[in-house]
C-alpha cells in the first residue's frame, strides 16, 4: 500500500490511509468546518435540512463516491464514502446522517438490485446531489422484525397498488426527494416445511405520486437538520417494472443494504466520538480553574485519552469492514461489530465531553451539546445495540440465543 508523507498535518486517523483518501479527508474536512459547521446550529435550531448545503456536497462528488462514473458517479471505494461520513459527522451529525443515507439507503439499493433502466433513469441525479432518495422498512410493528411488515402490493393489469405506513424514514420529505423505496408484502410463500410466509417485496415510488403523503416531520429529542418523517401509502399505484429487484427477495435484499448500511452508519459514529473528542482536547487545553488548565489534572487527562482510545478502535474495525465490502468477501459480522462499538463509542464520548465542558457543555449552541443529544440515535439507528448482538452472537455459533 502507497503511503503518502503528507506536506500539511494529516487528518487524524487518516496517515495509513492511501493518499487519495488522506486527500478526500483533508477536503472534506475543510468543508465541514468552514461550511458545515458555522451554520450547524441554525439549522438545528430551525430544524430545517439545508439543503443549498447538500447539493453544494452533490457538487464536491460526495453522493457519487461509491458509484460508477457511467452514472455520473466517482467510481470510488466504500471506504471513500466511510471517511467523507467521519468528517461531516464531526461537526454535524444531521449533515452526515444526510449523505449516509441517501447514499447507503437511497442510492446503493437501486445501484446492487435495479435493472439497468431504472439505474439510468433515477442514479444520476442521485449521484449529482440534486435528488435525494429513502428507503422505507420501518413500520410501527416491524424494525428489527421486518418480517412483520403490514404495508402491502397487490399487482394488477401491470400496476401495484400499495397501501400502509412507514415510520422513522430519512430524507423522505425534503424538496428533493425524488424516490422511496417500500418493502410491501407482495403474497404468501410455502416454506420447506410447509409454513406459510409473507412474501416481501422493494418497490420504487416517485416522489410525488397520488396516494402518497410524507405527515409532518418528527419532534426528535436530536438529529434536528436531519429530514425524518412518517409516510402514508394510501392506494399508491405505479407500475410493474418499477419493483426493484426480484419478486420475494425484498428480506434478503434489504439485510444486505442494511449491512452496507451499517458500515457507513459505523464512519458517522466514529466521526461524532473524534468531533467530541477535539472538542474536550481544545477546551481542556484553555479552560483555567485554579490558575492552571483543567487538562493538567490527572482525571481529566485520562478521561481524554480513554475517549482517544475509543475512536481508535472503533475506527480501526470501520475500516476493516469497509476494506472487506471493497473486496468483495463476507462482512456481515464485521459490520455489525463496526456499528457496535462505534456508536457505543460516540455515546461515551459525548458524555464525556460534555462533564469537560462543564455547564457550557449543556447549552445547545456548543457542538458538545448537539452531540449529546444527536448520539443517543447511534445505538438504536440501523439496527439496535441488542440486533448487533445478535448478529455477533450467532457468529459465534450461538444460534438459538437470536431467533
Amino acid at each position: 500500500m502507497s503511503i503518502v508523507t503528507p506536506t500539511r498535518a494529516a487528518v487524524p486517523g487518516t496517515e495509513m490511509l492511501e493518499p487519495d483518501l488522506q486527500e478526500l479527508a483533508h477536503r472534506v474536512r475543510e468543508f465541514a468546518d468552514e461550511v458545515v459547521a458555522p451554520a450547524a446550529y441554525e439549522y438545528d435550531t430551525e430544524r430545517r435540512l439545508p439543503v443549498e448545503i447538500i447539493q453544494e456536497m452533490g457538487r464536491m462528488g460526495l453522493f457519487g463516491l461509491p458509484l460508477p462514473e457511467e452514472y455520473d458517479g466517482q467510481g470510488k471505494s466504500y471506504l471513500h464514502l466511510c471517511v467523507a461520513v467521519e468528517q461531516l459527522a464531526r461537526v454535524d451529525q444531521s449533515i452526515a446522517v444526510t449523505l449516509e443515507a441517501g447514499l447507503g439507503l437511497g442510492a446503493m439499493p437501486l445501484y446492487r438490485f435495479g435493472t439497468e433502466e431504472q439505474r439510468r433513469t433515477y442514479l444520476p441525479p442521485l449521484a449529482r446531489g440534486e435528488n435525494l432518495a429513502a428507503f422505507g422498512l420501518t413500520e410501527a410493528e416491524a424494525g428489527s422484525d421486518a418480517g412483520a411488515t403490514k404495508t402491502t402490493a397487490t399487482l394488477s393489469d401491470g400496476w401495484w397498488t400499495i397501501n400502509g405506513t412507514k415510520q422513522f424514514i430519512t430524507n423522505s420529505g425534503t424538496p428533493i426527494t425524488s424516490i422511496v423505496t417500500v418493502t410491501a408484502v407482495t403474497g404468501e410463500r410455502r416454506g420447506p416445511d410447509g409454513s406459510v410466509r409473507p412474501e416481501l417485496s422493494t418497490i420504487i415510488v416517485p416522489v410525488p405520486t397520488p396516494g402518497f403523503t410524507a405527515l409532518p416531520a418528527y419532534d426528535k429529542v436530536g438529529w434536528h437538520t436531519s429530514d425524518t418523517h412518517p409516510l402514508v401509502f394510501d392506494g399508491v399505484r405505479v407500475p410493474e417494472e418499477n419493483l426493484l429487484g426480484e419478486r420475494g427477495r425484498g428480506f434478503a435484499n434489504f439485510l444486505s443494504v442494511l449491512d452496507e448500511g451499517r458500515v457507513a452508519f459505523a464512519a458517522l459514529c466514529v466521526g461524532a466520538a473524534q468531533g467530541c473528542l477535539e472538542q474536550a482536547v481544545a477546551y481542556a487545553k484553555k479552560r483555567q480553574v485554579f490558575g492552571r488548565p483543567i487538562g493538567d489534572n490527572q482525571h481529566i487527562a485520562f478521561t481524554i485519552a480513554r475517549m482517544q482510545a475509543r475512536v481508535a478502535g472503533a475506527r480501526a474495525v470501520m475500516h476493516d469492514a469497509a476494506r472487506r465490502i471493497d473486496a468483495g468477501i463476507p462482512f456481515t459480522t464485521e459490520a455489525s461489530l463496526a456499528k457496535l462499538i462505534g456508536s457505543e463509542a460516540a455515546m461515551a464520548n459525548a458524555a464525556d465531553a460534555t462533564q469537560i465542558w462543564g455547564g457550557y457543555g449543556f447549552m445547545n449552541e456548543n457542538a458538545v451539546a448537539r452531540h449529546y443529544r444527536d448520539s443517543r440515535i447511534l445505538t438504536l439507528g440501523e439496527g439496535s445495540t441488542e440486533v448487533q448482538l445478535g448478529i455477533i452472537a450467532r457468529s459465534l455459533g450461538f444460534d438459538r440465543a437470536f431467533a
